[in-house]
């Protein structure tokens, strides 16, 4: 049942023309400041970076800047993505079919998460093709490329939690884009203020996201994800769970 309601998830995502337009405009941000970093930013002084004693190559210099850009755009456009998961359903009383139905809140939260993730895993992808276009013209250290993107994957991945989490309190789909739009910013730029240290520093989850952009696989940082994904989960779980015993 998970992956009946994951793939109505999916459909539904991939023949939205809202989804479609966000990703349009993702390609087109990302093309621009792409070719930026590697024109205006790299280009012209390249020959300076190459006397530069330890200087750390191309790809260090190029991929790190435009996945953090990724990532920040992505924190925009995902819970325009998620804001529809559960809130949609109540809005059109739709939920109460999926409470009747022979399936627990489990699967049911399973499912609407793997399918927002499978098209997540599509918008990676689309991501990842700017980067290794560089292949093309020369050899690039494809270790730190493919780290970077594994961390920018477990980043969409707790993105993709807070929004089905927060689209559980309410219902309606424009609260839950905007609430989850203002969580994920104050997760990502919670330390702004701080000197990178504490328990608010670790709550960052741009702390954790930057290590894998410099090559660096820390399972410090994806125990992090793992543990923000599986305790939001199981919120959503026992918030539908509250819902179906109508005591919400």
């Amino acid at each position: 049942m998970i992956f009946t309601i994951a793939w109505r998830e999916f459909r539904s995502l991939f023949l939205s023309p809202l989804a479609w337009a966000m990703l349009a405009v993702l390609q087109l941000i990302l093309g621009i400041l792409f070719f930026y970093i590697l024109i205006v930013v790299y280009g012209p002084n390249q020959d300076k970076y190459a006397l530069v004693e330890g200087w750390p190559g191309a790809t260090l210099i190029i991929v790190p800047n435009y996945l953090t850009l990724a990532g920040f755009l992505l924190l925009l456009m995902v819970p325009l993505m998620t804001m529809r998961l559960v809130a949609e359903e109540r809005r059109s009383k739709t939920i109460t079919l999926l409470f009747s139905a022979p399936v627990s809140m489990t699967e049911i939260v399973l499912g609407k998460y793997l399918g927002v993730m499978i098209f997540l895993l599509l918008v990676l992808v689309l991501v990842a093709l700017m980067p290794l276009s560089l292949l093309v013209g020369g050899r690039i250290d494809l270790g730190v490329v493919f780290t970077g993107l594994f961390g920018l994957m477990l980043t969409l991945a707790s993105f993709a939690a807070v929004g089905l989490f927060i689209s559980t309190l309410t219902q309606h789909p424009a609260v839950a884009a905007i609430a989850s739009f203002g969580a994920l910013l104050c997760f990502w730029l919670v330390d702004v203020s701080t000197q990178g240290t504490g328990l608010i520093a670790y709550l960052s989850l741009f702390n954790h996201y930057q290590p894998f952009l410099q090559g660096v696989f820390d399972t410090a940082d994806a125990a992090y994800h793992l543990l923000l994904i599986v305790t939001l989960l199981v919120l959503s779980v026992r918030r539908l769970d509250a819902d179906r015993m109508g005591i919400a």
